[in-house]
């Protein structure tokens, strides 16, 4: 299953990059630059900005690109990232992220943002487009994932089975040939990759390095502690994949872990009077009563597209498990999935739901088209996974047949996102995929202190994965965090942020091999907008409301920060907004928009982030005939004007100040 990621990363200007077949021989340690200080490395390597406003300096190496046959002379280049200690140099820290299909390069000024500065003073940090993937090859197969993800993925009878089998089979082929070099598949596998963070260290002339796996990261990080511990001055496993287990062990624990997560956040709204209220009953019943209703049929709804009309469209059972499984990673996540179900279940409204939905596959929620993403590929997902996963048959219709019996106990015995189980079933197809079944054994890591993070309520790294895996160290400690998103560090949480700052940059270990560190399941829930302008007692309390619901618009809460944005209003208008050049002014255009039905509004609007002050400047219709001025400045409101004609002069207390806490947008 893959790590999903927020599809609206800055974009960098991706260069496709082949595979080099000239004589040269890649860099070796007999012909590496001299060391003398990482910013005259970067010189000698022709080091380049990674891209516009970054913070990192690219390097491009030639790699082998079998380093398992030094008969085989070709290379591909791998592109790393740098950004130079700003203090005393300690070390180089590294860090692998997750999928396998991730851009670090793209994510590289993001995740290092959640560093504590100590870090950044201390250490180059180091970030890669593992093999294949973005500045290293570009292999991406976007058209084909999402096609691939909006299929039906049951296989409870036969007739599904078979259908499961041609949709995976399909997606092999469409994906392959969309890729610009499909030459480089048979070279992508992990073992591979770790070979080029090896010859990179040498390229450093670091002894030594500090080492961060998060997902599938972690299985990178072992699989090079492996081969090459003596160079690891410390590691960190956060989220972690328990290697020993095959391929159906895996996915079947995880579609476990998933269906529990789910379970978990829709108790949590259980425990919230306000979110009990707008679901109207029990949010785990809600669910699996949609769920059963789209297990029948389809739902058709109109969807407020930005030319502010409506267009048909359906909503299937699989459209509803992705974005449930989309939605899983993190607490706020999971409150905006809860919202955009109570939606449904107060307001017969399917809408949120396909917000989510349309950001989740990334594409364009006026045409449906797919919004190709530079920092994640699902042809890298199977590119590696399928070369670090055997799956048993002599041919792909016995693979797949031998996949689905396997599969068979966990798709009746799972209640929800069981179809998760699935996630590696186009290895069957996947041109070049290893036939070796055998799994290894646990990490050791002797004389490598290594800290396992992992949260209970991760669905994509069960807890017990990383559990598992400090029980074998020779030196590990276990930081687990109650609730808490899939990966921990750099979140945010001060318990695990504390300790993993204390190991790097102190050498200090956590007091006790085992700490819990205190967490949450879901970000507290916020209260739906009423239905129609009846619900609201005033005009303050209408324009508070539309203030909520543009910080938890889907849109909105998950855009980039930068580019100007048009959405359609739930009854009808449209809602368009932009920022500033520095980024700390988001600008609003509302035009006939109704996000509460009988509550028209044209006009203007803005947020600056700096002092905290919302300000609308609106023309209104509907219950209100109105020309109003909104400030909320802190938690003070000031709303002048008229309405029907009287004047209003109203000043007051933001008596929803907890709802607008406007989301960090840049949030990792």
């Amino acid at each position: 299953m893959k790590m999903f990621f927020s599809p609206f990363m800055r974009l960098a200007i991706i260069t496709t990059i082949f595979i080099s077949s000239i004589a040269a021989a890649p860099l070796s340690p007999s012909n590496l630059p001299s060391k003398t200080d990482t910013v005259q490395i970067l010189e000698d390597l022709e080091g380049f900005p990674c891209f516009e406003d970054s913070a990192f300096t690219c390097v491009t190496i030639d790699m082998p690109l079998d380093h398992f046959n030094p008969a085989d002379t070709r290379t591909l280049p791998v592109v790393f990232a740098l950004l130079p200690a700003s203090g005393v140099r300690k070390g180089m820290f590294v860090t692998a992220t997750g999928g396998p299909g991730t851009s670090g390069i793209l994510l590289a000024d993001s995740y290092s943002a959640g560093f504590d500065p100590s870090i950044l003073e201390a250490f180059d940090v180091v970030f890669f487009d593992q093999r294949g993937m973005g500045l290293s090859g570009d292999l991406a197969c976007p058209f084909a994932a999402t096609a691939y993800y909006q299929e039906d993925f049951r296989g409870v009878t036969r007739r599904q089975e078979r259908a499961l089998k041609e949709t995976a089979s399909t997606f092999a082929e469409d994906c392959v040939n969309e890729l610009s070099n499909p030459e480089l598949l048979p070279y992508l596998g992990t073992r591979q990759a770790v070979e080029d963070l090896e010859l990179f260290r040498q390229i450093m002339g670091d002894e030594r390095f500090w080492l961060y796996g998060e997902s599938y990261g972690t299985q990178y990080a072992q699989t090079y502690a492996v081969s090459y511990s003596e160079h690891l001055a410390g590691l960190i496993l956060d989220g972690t994949v328990d290697l020993t287990f095959n391929g159906i062990e895996y996915y079947s624990q995880q579609a476990q872990a998933f269906n529990d997560t789910l379970a978990a956040t829709l108790s949590v709204c259980n425990d919230d009077p306000a979110c009990l209220e707008d679901m109207e009953g029990d949010a785990i019943h809600t669910y699996d009563q949609l769920a059963s209703k789209l297990n029948r049929r389809a739902l058709s709804f109109k969807f407020p597209v930005p030319s502010g009309r409506f267009k048909d469209r359906k909503f299937t059972l699989s459209d509803f498990e992705f974005v449930a499984a989309s939605q899983m990673y993190g607490e706020s996540d999971r409150m905006m999935f809860t919202r955009a179900l109570a939606a449904y279940k107060s307001n017969e409204d399917i809408v949120p739901l396909a917000r989510l939905l349309y950001i989740d596959l990334a594409v364009d929620p006026q045409t449906l088209e797919v919004i190709p993403d530079p920092s994640w590929s699902d042809a890298i997902f199977f590119g590696v996974e399928c070369q670090d996963y055997g799956y048993p048959g002599d041919s792909p219709n016995q693979k797949a047949e031998n996949y689905l019996d396997a599969a068979d106990p966990f798709e009746t015995s799972i209640p929800r996102l069981a179809s998760i189980i699935y996630g590696d079933l186009p290895c069957a197809y996947w041109p070049g995929a290893t036939s070796d079944l055998t799994r290894p054994d646990y990490l050791l890591a002797e004389g490598v202190p290594t800290l396992v993070l992992g949260a209970t309520a991760d669905p994509a790294t069960p807890v017990n994965h990383g559990i598992n895996v400090y029980q074998h160290l020779a030196d590990g400690y276990l930081i687990t965090t109650e609730g808490g998103p899939h990966v921990t560090f750099g979140y945010g949480n001060e318990c695990p942020d504390a300790l993993v700052t204390d190991f790097l940059v102190n050498d200090v270990v956590p007091a006790q091999r085992e700490t819990i560190c205190e967490g949450i399941v879901a970000d507290d829930y916020v209260p739906l907008a009423p239905r129609t302008a009846r619900g609201f007692e005033d005009p303050a309390d209408a324009l508070s409301s539309v203030e909520t619901e543009i910080y938890y618009l889907p849109e909105f809460f998950y855009w980039d920060g930068f580019t100007p944005t048009s959405v359609g209003c739930t009854y009808g208008g449209t809602f368009d907004f932009d920022t500033n050049g520095a980024g700390t002014r988001y600008n609003f255009e509302f035009n006939r928009c109704e996000f509460t039905s009988n509550f028209t509004m044209t006009g203007t609007g803005s947020y600056n982030l700096e002092i905290d002050r919302f300000v609308l400047n609106l023309k209104t219709t509907g219950r209100w005939n109105c020309d109003l001025r909104y400030v909320r400045r802190g938690e003070k409101i000031t709303l002048t004007g008229k309405c029907d004609g009287k004047p209003i002069n109203m000043d007051r207390d933001d008596k929803d100040k907890k709802q607008h806490q406007i989301p960090n947008l840049n949030e990792r």
